[in-house]
C-alpha cells in the first residue's frame, strides 16, 4: 500500500498559492516528460535488442516509471496525498482492470503502479505532440469508436496483457453517479481471465470534466484507490449469449461501483 498520510486541513492563502504554483508545475512537467519520452527515452529503448513484444514492454515500463515519478512530485510538492490499497494485486496476465473516472489523473495513478499495462485511451492523445509518441510506442488502444476497438482489446487480454478500462468513456461529471457503457463488459466476456474493479475517490473534487487546472480546491486533494475483489467472467458467460451476458455484467459492475462509492 502506498500511503500519504498528512492531515487534510483548510489552507492558508500562502499554502493555497503554493499548491496553485505546484499544480501548474505538474502540468508543465507532464508535458515536458512526454516530449522527453517521445524524443529521447523511447527511441533509445527501441534500439536495444529484442522482439516487438519486448520493445513494447520496455516502452510501457518507461511510461510507468515516468508516471510514478510524476505522482511522487505531486505528493511531495503538497498538491495531493494518496493511498492505493491492493496495488500489488494488479498487473496479472489477462486481467482487466475496470475503474471509475472522477479525475484527469486517474490513469496516471494506475499506470504508475502497473509496470506493463495496456490501456484504452481517448483518440485525442494520438494528436497531442506530448503524448502521441508514448501512446504509439506502448501500443495503447484508441477509444475511437470503431468496431475494431473491441476486437483489439479482447485480443490483448487473450494474449495475456493487463488491460485498464474506464467504462464511463470520459470523466464523471461533478456530483453525478458514474454511468457505465456496455462495451467494457463485452470486452471482459470476450477476453478477460479475471476482472478486477478499482474504486477511485478524489476529495475534494478536482480536474473533473471541463474544469480548468487552475481551479484548485481550498485544501489539499486526497486521492484514494482501492482494488476490489476479483470477478470471474465465466459467472456471467456460462448460460447466456454474449449480449445478455454483457448486460448482466454491466449491471453488476454499475451496482457494485454505486455501492462502493456511496458516502
Amino acid at each position: 500500500m502506498d500511503l500519504a498520510a498528512q492531515p487534510v486541513t483548510r489552507s492558508s492563502f500562502g499554502n493555497y498559492l503554493w499548491r496553485l504554483l505546484a499544480t501548474g508545475a505538474s502540468f508543465i512537467l507532464f508535458g515536458l516528460g512526454g516530449l522527453v519520452l517521445r524524443l529521447i527515452v523511447l527511441p533509445l529503448l527501441g534500439l536495444l535488442p529484442g522482439d516487438a513484444v519486448t520493445r513494447r514492454s520496455r516502452a510501457r515500463m518507461a511510461i510507468s516509471k515516468a508516471f510514478y515519478l510524476h505522482v511522487q512530485f505531486m505528493y511531495r510538492s503538497a498538491v495531493l496525498e494518496y493511498e492505493f490499497e491492493g496495488a500489488d494485486r494488479l498487473g496479472r496476465p489477462g486481467q482487466m482492470i475496470i475503474a471509475n473516472h472522477p479525475s484527469l489523473i486517474d490513469v496516471v495513478f494506475l499506470i504508475a503502479h502497473i509496470r506493463d499495462a495496456n490501456c484504452i485511451v481517448k483518440q485525442s492523445l494520438w494528436r497531442n505532440p506530448c503524448t502521441r509518441g508514448p501512446v504509439y510506442r506502448a501500443q495503447y488502444i484508441s477509444n475511437n469508436g470503431s468496431p475494431d476497438m473491441l476486437d483489439q482489446a479482447a485480443d490483448a487480454l487473450r494474449e495475456g496483457q493487463t488491460l485498464i478500462v474506464f467504462p464511463e468513456g470520459t470523466r464523471t461529471a461533478p456530483n453525478q453517479a458514474p454511468v457505465f457503457h456496455r462495451g467494457a463488459a463485452a470486452i471482459a466476456l470476450r477476453g478477460a481471465r479475471v476482472v478486477t474493479p478499482v474504486f477511485i475517490t478524489v476529495e475534494p473534487t478536482t480536474l473533473t470534466k471541463a474544469e480548468p487546472w487552475y481551479r484548485i480546491p481550498e485544501r489539499r486533494v486526497r486521492v484514494t484507490l482501492r482494488a476490489g475483489q476479483d470477478i470471474s467472467p465465466e459467472t456471467f458467460n456460462a448460460d447466456a449469449p454474449l449480449p445478455i451476458a454483457s448486460r448482466r455484467l454491466n449491471a453488476h459492475l454499475h451496482s457494485l461501483f454505486m455501492k462502493e462509492l456511496s458516502p
